[in-house]
């Protein structure tokens, strides 16, 4: 079937995208554990970025299993099927000259290097780093109650394991600083490499 398969190129190119917008595309995937603030604190980036006048896109991972990957589930085929897609999406996102952050566990090690392959030299790895147990305490959709109690299957950190990034390109750890702070770190490191 790909035989059939033709790519079509842009007439008008990311470095085009670049020039218009007046700074580099790139992805920043936060990976941490449920409850680690992946999503309070993408959300946190995306709206310094935004105010800044940059274009910016958040891709959580709730909300992409509410729409295009909900048809998978949280086996470890499913968990990477899921990053899969999603890597494709950032890519595209990426193309198009947008800043994007996505928050989503992802927790093989082996997942986050394919995302990283799929998109490039503007992936930007984020480990959202906070113990186990402050995640637990948090526990802010309830999902580490029912995971305890059975109710919920391959549950990261619980039933299913989380493998800590090895080489990430920004840690932040959000039980010991605050939110806003986190953000502000994460913009000084595209800063200090000359994304804007």
């Amino acid at each position: 079937m790909t035989n059939n398969l033709h790519f079509h190129g842009a007439t008008i190119s990311t470095k085009d995208k670049v020039t218009k917008n007046k700074h580099r595309p790139a992805v920043l995937w936060f990976t941490g554990l449920s409850g680690s603030g992946k999503s309070t604190l993408a959300n946190a980036v995306e709206c310094l970025l935004f105010q800044r006048g940059y274009q910016t896109h958040t891709l959580d991972g709730d909300n992409i299993r509410m729409g295009l990957n909900s048809d998978l589930g949280f086996s470890p085929e499913d968990r990477t099927e899921n990053i899969r897609r999603i890597s494709e999406v950032a890519s595209l996102m990426r193309e198009s000259g947008t800043i994007v952050c996505t928050a989503f566990i992802s927790p093989y090690h082996k997942s986050r290097q394919s995302a990283r392959d799929i998109i490039g030299k503007d992936f930007i790895e984020v480990y959202v780093k906070a113990p186990l147990e402050t995640c637990e305490d948090r526990d802010p959709k309830g999902l580490y109650k029912k995971a305890r109690s059975g109710e919920i299957p391959n549950f990261t950190g619980v039933s299913a394991p989380y493998e800590t990034p090895e080489n990430p390109e920004v840690v932040v750890e959000t039980h010991k600083s605050k939110i806003g702070d986190c953000a502000e770190q994460i913009v000084k490191y595209l800063e200090d490499n000359e994304y804007f």
